[in-house]
């Protein structure tokens, strides 16, 4: 009987021996498959505001943010991981560091540098009041009492708050500049206050007019990122070879934005 318990407590430590053999095994088999994996760089975005970002009829990302992130992922080694979210939440993001970048038509302004970093700027559009075609509103002046809409987060919503007490109207703000244009089509606002170039664009799209702000003249677009990023060196680097090589301005071409 001592026999047999012996030589079961012997197979039983020869069987748990093997075992973690294994498990060291395979462990330093998946730290090795680890380190040959090409670096990954996450991207966040607001995919609600073409040219720049949005999507086409398959689901894919497309816009001129998304061709100029692949570049800089594609020159920095990284392969590119882009997640979609609200613009007001952009910056959350990066100050809890859970994406490494941010290219959604942002702006650098002063506000924003208090608490990410940004990169050299890459684009300059400026703002613009959109409306419907047969609105009588031409000018800043004739906004008196009427709606404006703006979307969450972006300095045309802190422009807009700060114009309002001047010219006397409303602010709506919503989170999506798509949802604007339904709530110019829907007559729930009468104007909406975006950048120039995405106005342009459904101007086109739409069949709406508009007219430029001549109040302000806002910061150019950059990347974002977290304050203290190693990153920002680098990317400045890319940005300045991708300008000097002409790729940036294919770029231009290809998503027809102004200079």
């Amino acid at each position: 009987m001592k026999s047999s318990i012996s030589k079961l407590l012997v197979l039983a430590f020869m069987i748990a021996v093997l075992a973690a053999c294994g498990s060291t095994n395979k462990e330093g088999t998946d730290s090795n498959a680890s380190e040959g994996d090409k670096k990954v760089l996450k991207m966040a975005t607001s995919a609600d505001f073409p040219p720049f970002e949005s999507r086409d009829t398959k689901g894919n990302f497309e816009g001129f943010d998304i061709d100029l992130a692949n570049l800089v992922a594609d020159e920095l080694g990284y392969e590119l991981k882009i997640e979609d979210m609200k613009f007001d939440g952009l910056v959350g993001a990066l100050q809890s560091n859970r994406v490494d970048m941010v290219l959604a038509g942002m702006s650098a302004d002063e506000k924003r540098k208090k608490n990410v970093d940004f990169s050299t700027e890459y684009h300059r559009s400026g703002e613009m009041f959109l409306t419907k075609s047969d609105s009588a509103i031409k000018d800043l002046e004739a906004l008196k009492g009427k709606v404006v809409g703006v979307q969450l987060g972006t300095i045309q919503e802190e422009g807009a708050d700060e114009l309002s007490e001047q010219y006397g109207f409303e602010v709506k703000k919503v989170d999506n500049a798509g949802i604007l244009i339904q709530e110019i089509n829907s007559n729930r606002i009468d104007v909406a206050y975006m950048d120039k170039e995405v106005a342009t664009g459904y101007m086109e799209e739409q069949g709406l007019i508009g007219f430029d702000d001549p109040t302000t003249s806002s910061p150019g677009m950059a990347i974002a990122f977290p304050k203290g990023s190693e990153l920002v060196e680098d990317v400045n680097g890319v940005l300045e070879e991708l300008e000097a090589s002409g790729k940036i301005q294919e770029l231009r071409d290809k998503w027809e934005l102004a200079e």
